[in-house]
């Protein structure tokens, strides 16, 4: 039924391309116009239900002091590189003007006065806290509301001040703090561009026509402009983090492309056999449809599961990430079978350039393009698959030591979140870090804030201030903030190190598990520890406990759906195991970038930092489900071929040579377009590039074309297997392993994928 349905919608659509091409744009334009109209800015907000550091947000709330809203910090020290100090003169007249015209932006509740703490000599622990010993730097710590009542304006209006203020004190003024966290745009524009350039090239080169290589290209720009506006619309109604619309921009191009790609191949292919374009487009989109459809909709069944982690940020950015590859799979289905009806039969050859390729040696690529459309395989990949098939021991425990190889870093993989220190010399936020750290120590940049709530106690709040004061893992504490109607206390503590140090969680760790419990007691008096920093390590413990159930249901989940493509039980089972032999391997290379260093330097890594807390999860969820595109695909064949031949040596090689150059084409676009995002400055889009192009470039070659064929051949006939009690139970109409209505409806053939390849 699913074959049939995609055969008359993209034949109608390649029957009416200028309707469907209209209906598309129209649809862009309403999407755009409502982004602009109801749309919101991305802003993150690292909080989960039940995390001790939101009982600790809950509780300071109650107490109405303020501190659970958003936080900066404006840096300054003077522009003569420390020759004048705060002390007295022109600097402390400009540093009295900076903070006065910082408290007056709209919605400040309150800034510091690092001026008038010069006064205070006799007490360290405040002069301490707001001017350096030596007197050089400064900080004016900007109080601000909850979150819910900011937007990405407070930051412009912060950010705009210091532009100013800048050209008229004799000041260096640089800025921080968790206001630019949640608010910073993400900076994915360039990688974007440069993702769309290098999978034209690639295209073009693949199929030898600017025309073939631009179908692809303008159906992932149609699908991702809608799928991003869709994604603004949705930060209007609620929090969307910022994240997101760089995983989606990344995520969305390559599966777009990548989609687009295998249908366009199919078709090229139908057109070569002389069939009519809007036939062929039918045909192209109800076989090489299916996979997509199957694929794209597990992608956005695994990115949905994340809502397992109880993280309502990792929730609505996987739900924002599934928008756009939704979008991307209903245009494969729809407007690129439209593009291929207006192209008509100009995509059955090469275009002048192309052809012009094929003279040159660099244009061998090109020469082979008829491969990619699904002519005969190219000998050297029937030749290396013949090759592995005839020595599958040697192969399989070789590639297999390999990635477990690879993947042996993952035991050492430590989840946080990089600060402001992993970011590049060139933003203010880095370098307001590296000021705060040569002023005040590396744990300033990351305060705790304690809340307790006393309960009538009057000893507790002494005992908790002296118990926190002697930890060794705290440099510092500031006077207590006592709330006069509710009686609840806060204490910003200063730890020793630095946000993303792992010595900080431990930290953290023994303030609740040992400092607070001692000094409370056994009485009804409470206390919990948050602020930022331990929100964060948090959010990190509470992805990594969830990571477990997460895997469990996804590969659970492939597995039955494998099972009722493929009518086997080691087929699925293989895949399974073969995937998480890629992640892993993939997991281990980031780990070895990021927090060993090893090139780090290739993708502009300054300094070494730890995982961020959900990227595991949220990269686990993508790369299952794009991997399962390649599975059926490159299974779909081998399937076919062992239907007609009832040889399992030969399905091996036919199915993999046949599938192989277009594997490889896909998965180049797919590597090109993530490791554009690996050059990004934001640490987190860096390790979402780089993870995601290091585990495509794994599965589309070792596992691909090692693996599989070595595993297969050594399994022989039982590849198959299925007992005939599950198969009765099993529902009929897999997703192209079977002959189908949409194969034989026009000529009555075998699936058009053997018959290319024969």
């Amino acid at each position: 039924m699913l074959s049939k349905a995609l055969l008359h919608l993209g034949a109608s659509a390649a029957r009416h391309p200028w309707r469907v091409i209209a209906a598309w744009l129209i649809a862009a334009t309403l999407a755009v116009l409502a982004a602009i109209a109801f749309g919101g800015r991305t802003a993150d907000s690292i909080t989960a239900p039940g995390l001790d550091s939101q009982r600790a947000a809950e509780l300071i709330e109650r107490a109405g002091t303020g501190q659970e809203g958003m936080t900066a910090q404006v840096v300054v020290t003077p522009l003569d590189g420390g020759a004048t100090f705060f002390d007295h003169g022109s600097a402390r007249t400009a540093l009295t003007r900076l903070q006065t015209e910082v408290k007056r932006l709209p919605h400040v509740l309150g800034t510091s006065d690092p001026a008038g703490a010069l006064d205070a000599r006799g007490d360290t622990a405040v002069r301490g806290g707001l001017v350096s010993a030596d007197g050089r730097i400064a900080v004016v710590r900007v109080q601000y509301p909850d979150q819910s009542r900011l937007s990405a304006e407070d930051l412009d209006a912060l950010v705009d001040l210091g532009d100013r203020l800048r050209a008229e004190l004799p000041l260096r003024i640089e800025m921080g703090g968790n206001l630019f966290y949640a608010f910073s745009e993400p900076d994915g524009g360039a990688s974007e561009l440069i993702g769309i350039l290098a999978a034209a090239a690639i295209l073009f080169l693949a199929f030898g026509s600017l025309v073939a290589a631009a179908l692809p290209i303008g159906m992932a720009v149609f699908g991702l402009t809608i799928g991003v506006a869709t994604m603004t619309v949705l930060a209007g109604v609620t929090d969307v983090p910022t994240f997101a619309p760089v995983l989606g921009s990344m995520v969305g191009l390559g599966v777009g492309i990548d989609y687009a790609l295998f249908v366009l191949a199919r078709h090229r292919e139908y057109l070569a056999r002389g069939l009519d374009p809007h036939e062929a487009a039918g045909r192209a989109v109800a076989t090489a449809g299916r996979p997509v459809v199957f694929a794209g909709g597990v992608v956005v069944v695994s990115i949905l599961g994340l809502a397992v982690a109880n993280v309502p940020f990792m929730t609505v950015g996987g739900l924002a990430v599934s928008i756009v590859v939704l979008t991307m799979v209903v245009a494969s289905v729809t407007l690129l079978p439209a593009f291929l009806g207006a192209a008509g039969p100009r995509l059955a050859r090469a275009g002048r350039m192309g052809r012009a390729l094929q003279t040159r040696k660099l244009g061998r690529l090109a020469r082979q393009r008829d491969t990619v459309a699904g002519a005969a395989p190219a000998a050297g990949w029937r030749r290396w698959i013949g090759h592995v098939s005839r020595h599958p021991v040697l192969y399989a425990i070789g590639a297999a030591g390999l990635l477990l190889t690879a993947t042996l870093p993952v035991l050492g993989l430590r989840v946080g979140l990089p600060d402001d220190g992993s970011l590049p010399h060139s933003r203010t936020e880095r370098r307001a870090y590296d000021l705060v750290a040569e002023g005040f120590g590396p744990g300033t940049n990351g305060p705790l804030v304690i809340a307790a709530d006393p309960a009538g106690d009057p000893g507790v709040l002494d005992r908790l201030v002296a118990t926190v004061a002697a930890d060794p893992g705290i440099a510092s504490v500031a006077p207590t903030h006592i709330d006069g109607d509710t009686g609840i206390a806060t204490l910003v503590v200063f730890p020793t190190t630095s946000p993303q140090d792992k010595a900080t969680a431990d930290t953290i760790a023994r303030l609740r598990t040992d400092v607070l419990p001692m000094a409370i007691g056994h009485g009804p008096a409470r206390a919990h520890v948050g602020g930022a920093t331990a929100s964060l390590s948090d959010v990190g413990q509470r992805t990594s406990q969830r990571l477990p159930v997460l895997v469990a249901a996804v590969l659970a989940m492939s597995f039955l759906l494998l099972m009722l493509v493929f009518r086997s039980i080691l087929v699925p089972l293989k895949a399974v195991l073969l995937n998480l032999l890629s992640i892993g391997a993939a997991y281990g290379i980031m780990v070895t970038v990021f927090q060993w260093g090893w090139g780090g330097a290739l993708i502009g890594l300054e300094a070494t930092v730890p995982i961020v807390s959900f990227i595991p999860m949220f990269l686990f969820a993508i790369l299952f489900g794009l991997s399962m595109d390649y599975e059926v695909f490159l299974l779909s064949r081998v399937r076919e071929e062992y239907l007609r031949t009832g040889d399992n040596g030969t399905a091996i090689v036919e199915g993999v040579s046949c599938t192989a150059r277009i594997i490889t084409s896909a998965a180049l676009i797919m590597v090109a377009v993530f490791l554009s995002f690996a050059v990004a400055d934001d640490p987190s889009t860096k390790m979402f590039g780089l993870g995601l192009a290091t585990a495509i470039f794994i599965d589309a070659t070792v596992v691909r074309m090692v693996l599989v064929p070595a595993t297969m051949t050594l399994l022989g006939r039982t590849n198959w297997w299925l007992p005939r009690w599950l198969d009765r139970m099993l529902p009929r109409g897999p997703v192209g392993t079977e002959r189908t209505d949409a194969d034989t409806e026009s000529t009555g053939e075998t699936p058009s994928s053997t018959a290319g390849c024969r």
